[in-house]
């Protein structure tokens, strides 16, 4: 691939080479202030640690944290709009906000330090993930209270390249720029990348003709099969952004281009812990579970071991010093329960790509008929293989293989390229008709 040279260990941030030691001491310092600043300013957590029988006091060294009580999205929701800041609303320099599409929208805050810390860890980020001053950056992530656009947008500048604000949709035009204006980096969701590949696909260009060297990919679950076909195709890296915005946003955590073993977690500013989903209790580092984050500088809307939902393990620092975390293959909440039988989209993802006549453009419906649950897998045949009898026998290949090594049975229907509903975000991979057919 294009790229060059991982950047040399003086260039870091000198908390991303500092010894666990001294990481651990910064992390403690800063919990107990973050403990105390959420108990005296916010009528809602000081409820809560009162009502678990905890102090900020209480708090001496990191073991400590996981005495106090979690935090939910139902917390947030609950409190909406504006009652976990805990600053003045004069002091909230912007304000970002979930799409709701479950109830209430998730709402959050920041201020002008906020912010910058964002910037900050954007730019850090981008720079792990291979990106340098001097770059051309464009940014497909969605603009607006969706956090990955503005996001993204601040740290590149932070880092010193140019920005293409392009935002999601409008793929034809996402192509022509890119031909046309030549940037080095691209930020968007990795299902949107595979419709931009389409689009470079009908429009006659050769995807691993563009300049593109780096392509940053988030805000959903996708497997290193993924990886490697968008690697392939245009001659990238491609590399994993996480965040979340009740957190803050993107760049919470990012894998570092030269060793893609997983997201370093940027542990100076958050904290990490992976817990058991089903008793709350936290687990030893290698042991997988629910990720749990407490921010450790956030002035506006500070969160206390907050339940991302999202699965994965902690691990040892390799190009960093701070931790990592596994990359994402699945959220608690994703999880279907097929027949007794646990399913993550991503396992059913894994499976396809194996399948070369197979297109990463795929959803899973879930029906019930009487008092069975069904499963129907609906995923693009490749344009090269779109007859009839390709798509019969691609389909025989998936069923057989979902039965075999995920443990389920499947129907598959293979359809013609195209078939598949595109999304500008992130994609929306299970579909359950199951509620609906049982009211």
């Amino acid at each position: 691939m294009r790229l060059g040279k991982a950047p040399r260990p003086d260039s870091l941030d000198p908390i991303e080479k500092a010894s666990r030691d001294e990481i651990s001491a910064l992390q403690t310092r800063r919990l107990a202030a973050i403990l105390a600043h959420a108990y005296e300013n916010l009528a809602a957590y000081r409820k809560k640690f009162d009502e678990a029988g905890v102090h900020p006091r209480d708090f001496v060294s990191l073991e400590d944290l996981r005495k106090f009580p979690f935090t939910s999205k139902a917390d947030l929701r609950d409190n909406y709009p504006f009652g976990l800041f805990a600053v003045p609303r004069a002091q909230i320099a912007r304000i970002h906000a979930s799409s709701g599409t479950t109830g209430k929208p998730t709402v959050v805050g920041y201020t002008k330090a906020d912010l910058d810390v964002w910037a900050a860890l954007m730019a850090r980020s981008m720079r792990a993930s291979g990106a340098r001053p001097g770059m051309l950056v464009h940014v497909a992530y969605g603009y607006g209270l969706f956090t990955g656009g503005l996001g993204a947008h601040a740290g590149a500048e932070k880092l010193g390249c140019g920005v293409v604000p392009m935002s999601g949709g409008m793929t034809e035009r996402q192509v022509q720029l890119i031909h046309d204006f030549r940037p080095d980096v691209i930020m968007v969701t990795p299902s949107y990348m595979l419709a931009i590949l389409d689009e470079f696909r009908r429009a006659g260009i050769d995807p691993r003709s563009s300049s593109l060297e780096i392509g940053i990919f988030g805000a959903e679950p996708w497997t290193n099969s993924m990886r490697a076909e968008i690697e392939d195709e245009f001659d990238m890296h491609a590399v994993d952004i996480y965040g979340l915005s009740e957190v803050m946003g993107p760049g919470v955590a990012n894998e570092c281009f030269e060793t893609k073993d997983g997201l370093h977690i940027w542990e100076d500013h958050f904290f990490p812990e992976v817990i058991d989903p089903s008793t709350g209790e936290v687990l030893p580092d290698g042991h997988k579970g629910e990720l749990v984050f407490t921010s450790l500088t956030k002035e506006a809307m500070p969160v206390i071991r907050y339940r991302t939902r999202d699965l994965t393990r902690l691990m040892p620092g390799t190009a960093r010093s701070m931790r990592r975390m596994e990359k994402i293959t699945g959220r608690s909440d994703d999880m279907m329960i097929l027949r007794g039988v646990n399913v993550f989209p991503t396992q059913i993802e894994e499976e396809l790509l194996k399948v070369e006549t197979l297109a990463a453009h795929y959803q899973i419906v879930l029906t019930r008929e009487g008092r069975l649950d069904e499963m129907e897998i609906l995923v693009e045949a490749r344009p090269h293989a779109a007859s009839e009898e390709e798509r019969v026998h691609a389909s025989r290949r998936l069923q057989d293989s979902v039965k075999n090594f995920v443990g389920v049975t499947a129907k598959v229907t293979v359809a013609p390229p195209g078939a598949v509903e595109r999304s500008f975000g992130k994609a929306k991979r299970v579909v359950d008709k199951r509620v609906a057919s049982s009211e």
